[in-house]
């Protein structure tokens, strides 16, 4: 939508501009069913998103994936660079005396917590989502659940209550952003339930970004974002694919694994230094507003 702003005023006195966070959102409301292919709001995000593509003096994919896509409808490639949502990684730095404290005030000293960052339906699992807890509760001993939502708490509890979860075992509560990384510290590893869709590799979610800078393990839907492919071959998590039998089994069984490494809180940081550092967002600016202007 700033973007579409962006254009408009460019329309008018060819002022340039650029798009950062460019990603094709129409097709993921589509996809994950909230607008249909005949809505206002689908054919006007979709006309607005061909325009900037257009028009902008250079684009900013969150995802290589989209970066390709880009170049093969014809973008050239010096109207392109790749800016993952990027995270704090000092703000949500792993801290061992914060997360003993957390933990004791939850009553959950020994326990293997899950958390959970974001709301339910639209591009992320709802029910779904609630049945994956359900077999970390399964194949988890001890396991918990911290679920950090601005949805309504009464709304998750019904999906507990639903889906059999005891809630003395889960925790709920809405808190500011800068309270997020206690909690993270508190956990042991996180989940990222997303809608799958073809459109979803598109995707740049921050939460994995701020999870990794943790040194939080993810437990990842398949097919989401440059994220999937940098877990299949650097680690940082786990997929699976909730239509392929076994596949969530196996998947939480690799975070169990991953989570007994001692080295995991360590580690996994560094896969938010490479992938999500602001400094690729400042390499990004430094490149286009050192260009010579040309006409769109």
């Amino acid at each position: 939508m700033a973007g579409a702003l962006a254009f408009k005023v460019w329309e008018n006195i060819k002022v340039p501009f650029y798009v950062s966070l460019f990603e094709p959102h129409a097709e993921y409301m589509l996809e994950s069913g909230v607008w249909s292919k005949f809505s206002l709001k689908y054919n006007l995000q979709k006309r607005w998103q061909e325009l900037q593509k257009k028009h902008a003096s250079g684009v900013m994919p969150v995802a290589n994936n989209y970066k390709q896509t880009l170049l093969a409808e014809g973008i050239a490639v010096e109207k392109i660079r790749v800016v993952p949502c990027v995270a704090d990684n000092l703000a949500f730095a792993f801290d061992p005396e914060k997360r003993a404290e957390a933990r004791k005030q939850l009553n959950w000293q020994s326990a293997t917590i899950g958390v959970y960052v974001g709301k339910y339906g639209g591009l992320y699992y709802d029910d779904e989502a609630f049945e994956v807890y359900r077999k970390c509760f399964e194949l988890i001993p001890d396991f918990r659940l911290l679920i950090l939502s601005p949805q309504a708490k009464e709304e998750i509890q019904q999906q507990l209550q639903k889906h059999k979860i005891d809630p003395k075992k889960t925790y709920i509560a809405s808190v500011p952003h800068g309270q997020v990384p206690d909690y993270l510290t508190a956990s042991d590893f996180a989940f990222a339930t997303y809608k799958p869709g073809p459109s979803k590799k598109y995707l740049s979610p921050v939460k994995i970004g701020e999870y990794w800078a943790n040194g939080l393990p993810v437990l990842l839907t398949e097919g989401i974002g440059d994220e999937s492919d940098i877990i299949k071959k650097e680690g940082g998590g786990a997929l699976f694919n909730l239509s392929t039998p076994g596949s969530l089994e196996n998947a939480i069984e690799k975070i169990k694994a991953i989570v007994q490494d001692p080295t995991h809180r360590q580690e996994i940081p560094k896969l938010a230094l490479k992938y999500r550092s602001v400094e690729m967002l400042r390499k990004a600016y430094d490149y286009f507003f050192n260009q010579p202007h040309k006409e769109a």
